[in-house]
């Protein structure tokens, strides 16, 4: 299924596309950029500025295809999509970015008539209780919430590994804070583990902040088995920078300028300060 240029949302179930518009005026340039990509089984790279969208972009997805699965055949109790985050304190962003949009999604699909099976989030962190855990592997959920060292240790458990075995999708978010240092090494290989263990080796979704070579961040995310015989990653990279609409002016206040500005011209300069400060909201002086 392909998006138009127009409407990137007709990827999307029209339940999907209801909820969004719903919520937002348009898609931002990471979503639109990304969808494609991601909905056609590719490992995909977003760089872009915090609250651009990119988390959305990568989770829609998912929860597309899993509404659409469980439209068609239901929902059977295994992983499908494993999110991973470098910070244990992923509460608030769950709520926002995936248990809030389920929520209000499976409503308009009541509202349509629809019955579609509960999508199910878990989160498993060093403080998830141990009697959560168990209960996470005797009844996996489809989306797994996780940072890399609790996805490392569920790779190094039996219970674990058959949870994991249908892996479809994995999420790195703030991979640039990952791939610099030890932690992101670590990780590296768990991702691996993870490829090798998989029914298929699932597609890697990766989020980032924008970073400076991205290709070195894109290279990390999807392995070095992933590379041509020149060293570039078989990964779309989104990179929307931190580009910002610019409106640029010369200002030059009417008294003439000399070397020491005069009473009258710093008159001019102040009443015209002034004006620009009342016309926006903020303002550097």
């Amino acid at each position: 299924m392909k998006s138009t240029p127009n409407n990137p949302l007709s990827v999307f179930h029209p339940t999907i596309q209801r909820w969004f518009n719903s919520k937002f005026e348009e898609p931002t340039q990471p979503q639109r950029l990304g969808w494609p990509s991601i909905q056609s089984g590719q490992d995909t790279l977003i760089s872009a500025p915090t609250g651009s969208g990119k988390t959305l972009a990568a989770f829609l997805a998912a929860i597309d295809s899993l509404f659409r699965q469980g439209l068609s055949e239901g929902l059977p109790d295994k992983c499908q999509v494993v999110y991973v985050s470098p910070l244990k304190a992923l509460s608030n962003d769950i709520q926002k970015n995936l248990a809030q949009p389920l929520e209000e999604i499976r409503q308009v699909a009541d509202d349509a008539g629809l019955d579609v099976p509960e999508i199910r989030v878990l989160l498993r962190t060093g403080d998830t209780p141990a009697s959560q855990r168990q209960a996470m592997t005797r009844r996996p959920p489809h989306i797994l919430v996780t940072t890399p060292e609790s996805l490392y240790i569920l790779l190094t458990s039996v219970k674990g590994q058959d949870m994991l075995r249908s892996v479809k999708t994995v999420i790195v978010d703030e991979i640039h804070a990952l791939a610099r240092d030890k932690r992101g090494s670590h990780l590296a290989l768990t991702l691996e583990r993870l490829a090798a263990l998989a029914e298929n080796p699932p597609v890697r979704i990766g989020l980032s902040a924008t970073q400076r070579p991205i290709q070195d961040v894109a290279r990390f995310l999807v392995g070095t088995r992933r590379l041509d015989a020149a060293g570039n990653p078989h990964c779309i990279i989104v990179d929307q920078g931190h580009g910002r609409p610019m409106d640029l002016a010369l200002e030059l206040p009417p008294s003439p300028l000399e070397a020491v500005c005069s009473n009258e011209a710093w008159e001019d300069i102040y009443n015209r300060l002034a004006e620009l400060i009342n016309q926006h909201r903020t303002t550097l002086v």
